[in-house]
């Protein structure tokens, strides 16, 4: 027969119970309460960070949640981190959203891009004076970024394959340099002829002088495409979703914060961010250039 006495005695192991799950769950409550942020590894991962400061703070406060910022090691490490739930939001390349959208099954949505994302480019450079057009890298030595770089490496390749050259048969050699920065680096010391790369990053190098551009030039600029966005999965909170969504679009270049903040991985402090609206060229130019490149979806 069980007594009172019994059942008070046993009062204080129930409680501790009880508090030791509440303290667990209200840890797990508190680790969502934090928004876990990456990017696509273009540009070395101190100036990634360091970029995104202003973007994180702003984005706290507007969100009421911890930001951070968690460098990848490379583009599919950010693929994967979004898909298996170890990041929340990605700034993605137009092919690196591709391929998290279709390995996910869909689950990957796309939230906002800027303006210039939805007719972004690409400029060739080079240092030597013979070469002038797509046609003089015949025989040369020439770099792309990463392998599975939008920028870098995907469209860049559709434009030299549009003007009938084959970079895999009608250069001497090719490289990835891993990075757009990297690129101008290997131009710039003449490890190669010839490099691609995006032209947000090229504008932003020679405004901090950090390339001469009357050494390293550009000779060809390719037309506009889609690319860059932030992305989400779809299984996010909805409310965190309209917050974020919210967040971006109510960014005002006009003031200090947002210029800086609009200016983000750009050249183009006025360009604002405007919710996504998939391109029908997305699914098929993307991952048709990265098969031909061997780098599929």
């Amino acid at each position: 027969m069980t007594t009172f006495s019994n059942s008070f005695s046993k009062f204080p192991a129930i409680l501790a119970t009880v508090a030791a799950t509440l303290a667990i769950h209200s840890g797990l409550a508190q680790a969502q309460q934090v928004l876990r942020v990456s990017a696509i590894p273009d540009e070395a991962p101190t100036e990634l960070q360091r970029k995104f400061k202003p973007l994180g703070s702003y984005l706290e406060k507007k969100l009421g949640m911890k930001v951070e910022f968690t460098p990848v090691t490379d583009y599919a490490a950010s693929v994967e981190g979004l898909i298996n739930n170890k990041l929340d939001m990605v700034w993605f390349g137009g092919f690196t959203f591709v391929q998290a959208n279709v390995r996910s099954g869909g689950k990957i949505v796309p939230l906002v891009q800027r303006e210039e994302d939805t007719k972004f480019r690409s400029v060739f450079v080079t240092t030597s004076k013979d070469i002038n057009q797509l046609s003089d890298l015949k025989g040369k030595n020439f770099t792309f970024g990463s392998e599975s770089s939008t920028s870098g490496h995907l469209m860049p390749r559709y434009y030299l394959l549009a003007a009938k050259i084959n970079p895999d048969t009608d250069m001497k050699r090719i490289a990835f340099s891993g990075a757009h920065d990297a690129t101008v680096a290997a131009v710039a010391g003449g490890k190669v002829d010839a490099g691609t790369l995006n032209i947000s990053v090229w504008e932003k190098l020679v405004e901090a002088k950090k390339v001469d551009p009357a050494k390293v030039r550009v000779f060809y600029t390719t037309p506009g495409y889609y690319d860059y966005n932030w992305s989400v999965r779809a299984d996010m909170n909805p409310a965190v979703r309209k917050k974020l969504t919210d967040a971006f679009l109510a960014l005002d270049p006009s003031t200090p914060e947002g210029k800086e903040i609009q200016g983000y991985r750009s050249g183009c402090a006025q360009c604002g961010f405007a919710e996504v609206r998939i391109n029908a060229s997305w699914p098929v130019v993307f991952p048709t250039q990265g098969r031909r490149a061997g780098v599929g979806p």
